[in-house]
Parts: C-alpha cells; sequence; structure tokens
C-alpha cells in the first residue's frame, strides 16, 4: 500500500474483542498515528459507543458532531463530522452512548452507517469496537477488511475472545446463506447442545449439504476467507508470547480459521503514563518498549494486506519481554 493509493481504494481494519479492558483504544489510536506518519489519510472511528474515548487518548476534546448526528439524521454525510487531530493526515469520528439503541435495534441503520464508513475519504480508516457479542459489534467486525482482535494474557479475556470469534464466524456463514432452513441450523449450531449433534463446522456443512449443496459451499468459502488477526497485549513474559500460538492453533482445529498473529505489546509503565497525560504513547515516548511493539504490527499492516491477511503466518515479532 503507502501513498499510491486511489480514492476509491480504502483498507478498512476493525479492532475489536469480547472483554473491555484489554487496550482496544490505545491500539486503534496508536497504530493511527503510525499509518498517518507514512503520509497516507487515516480516520479512526470510535465505535465503542458504550465507552467512547478516543478522543481522550488523543488528547483533543469530544466534538459536537458524531455518527449520533448521521444516525438521527442531523447530516446527511458522515464526512461532515470528521474532525482533525494535531497529527497530520490523522481524522477522528466519534461515537456516541445514545447512539447503541438506535443502531442495535435498526439493522437497516445499522447497514446504512456501514456503508456510509466504507464511503469515507481516507486510505486507512481503523474502527474502535465496544466489548461484548453486541450485533452491531459483530457487523462492524465483519465489514472490515480485516478484523483485529486484541486479547490480554489472562484465562478470562481469552475465554471471552473465542465467544466473540465464535460469534462473529456463525454471523458471518448465516449472512453467506439464502435458505431460511440454513440459516435456522446455523442459529441451532452455535447451541453446543444442540439437538441435532453439530459441534464443529464440518458437521453443519454436511448438515447444509442435505438442505443446499449451493449455501453448503458458500459456506465452504466464507471459511476459507475468513481469516481474523490477533494481537496479545500487556504481554509480561516468553510464556505469555505462545499464548498467541494457542489460540491460532484452537482455531484451525475447533472452527477451521485462519487466524493470523499479527504481533504483541509488552507490558509497559509508560502506556498508563501516556494515559494520564492525555497524550498518545506514540507522541509522548516513541521510543518505549511498548511503543516500538506497535510500530512494528503498523509496519506490517503497512506492508500490505498480503502479509496482513495471508494464511498461516510466521512468528509474530516485537521487543521481547524480559
Amino acid at each position: 500500500m503507502g501513498t499510491n493509493q486511489s480514492d476509491d481504494r480504502k483498507t478498512i481494519w476493525a479492532i475489536g474483542g469480547g472483554k473491555g479492558g484489554s487496550g482496544k483504544s490505545f491500539i486503534t489510536a496508536n497504530l493511527g498515528i503510525c499509518l498517518s506518519q507514512l503520509g497516507v489519510r487515516v480516520i479512526l472511528i470510535d465505535a465503542d459507543l458504550g465507552g467512547a474515548n478516543l478522543h481522550t487518548l488523543l488528547g483533543i476534546s469530544p466534538s459536537s458532531l458524531s455518527l449520533s448526528d448521521f444516525i438521527q439524521r442531523r447530516i446527511s454525510n458522515l464526512q461532515e463530522a470528521l474532525i482533525p487531530t494535531a497529527i497530520p493526515n490523522l481524522h477522528l469520528l466519534t461515537g456516541s452512548q445514545d447512539l447503541l439503541c438506535a443502531v442495535e435495534a435498526k439493522s437497516v441503520q445499522r447497514q446504512k452507517l456501514l456503508r456510509s464508513i466504507k464511503r469515507l475519504e481516507g486510505d486507512y480508516i481503523l474502527v474502535d469496537l465496544g466489548a461484548g457479542n453486541a450485533l452491531s459489534v459483530l457487523d462492524f467486525f465483519l465489514m472490515s477488511d480485516g478484523g483485529i482482535l486484541v486479547v490480554t494474557p489472562e484465562p478470562t479475556a481469552i475465554e471471552n475472545t473465542y465467544r466473540f470469534l465464535k460469534s462473529a464466524f456463525y454471523r458471518r456463514l448465516r449472512q453467506s446463506v439464502s435458505s431460511y432452513p440454513v440459516k435456522n441450523l446455523i442459529d441451532a449450531a452455535t447451541d453446543q447442545k444442540n439437538e441435532m449433534g453439530i459441534h464443529n463446522p464440518q458437521e453443519l456443512i454436511a448438515a447444509t449439504r442435505r438442505i443446499s449443496e449451493e449455501d453448503a459451499l458458500k459456506m465452504v468459502h466464507e471459511i476459507e476467507s475468513f481469516c481474523p488477526n490477533l494481537i496479545l497485549n500487556q504481554v509480561r513474559t516468553k510464556k505469555d508470547i505462545e499464548i498467541g500460538f494457542s489460540v491460532r492453533s484452537a482455531c484451525k482445529k475447533y472452527f477451521g480459521i485462519h487466524l493470523h498473529y499479527l504481533g504483541y505489546i509488552v507490558y509497559d509503565q509508560e502506556v498508563n503514563h501516556s494515559i494520564r497525560r492525555r497524550r498518545p504513547l506514540m507522541l509522548e515516548n516513541p521510543r518505549s518498549r511498548a511503543a516500538q511493539c506497535v510500530l512494528e504490527i503498523s509496519a506490517k499492516l503497512a506492508d500490505g494486506q498480503q502479509m496482513s491477511f495471508r494464511l498461516g503466518g510466521t512468528s509474530p515479532e516485537g521487543s521481547t519481554p524480559s
């Protein structure tokens, strides 16, 4: 990629995960800064509708216009709600808590918002998602060119990440098929105790073939093309790093999903210091260990989708924890 991207070519990354407090907003803000420093247009979207705080991490005041104004039809174009930051090439689109119910309740509004995001004038769009498995969160994650899961090396965080990934995976399959009996079959398969005895995607596809061979082929394609990314945050030990490989292996074994272990970010007190100062780490202390990890991850993303979204993946690089 780089500065040669045309106006009609953009890349969207949705940054999410099942648990709050994993550092999604921190990573979104600082990845956006790294990419903007390459001279390309970057837009950050705060879609953490229950706790929008990207503006705080960037050290700017909340905007008078937000996603809510677009949903409520006070503005006709999302581009009008973009606010500049002090960082060249970086703009922010803020969220609003009162938007949550509106977007969640009405699928038509949700789809309109997703289409409008894709029409924004930027080269890279990073969407900071909220916690949980709400339909609005899953649809934001699935509409992107590459979903990025952020997880900390804690059992509860990992469990929530699996739950989020499973929900996104089955929603993607459901959206790909046209037969309502197959849609109902997918809904039933999300329950591990379902009466049909479907426990994995292979058994789901076999059951689908008995209803619609066409939909079964669509599902096979979706499984092969679903390649989310993983960032492990707040890594303290080398053993923590291995968790990323374990998650990747489990996704392949139980879902057939090709999860790319994009990299990790070491635990660093400088992160907390920068947040308290309301100044992004990449500007406050770009030579810190955590900042160097973010820089390496952003370099992988900027090198091209062929690295970021390829099948499999190599060992993630980063500042090795002591």
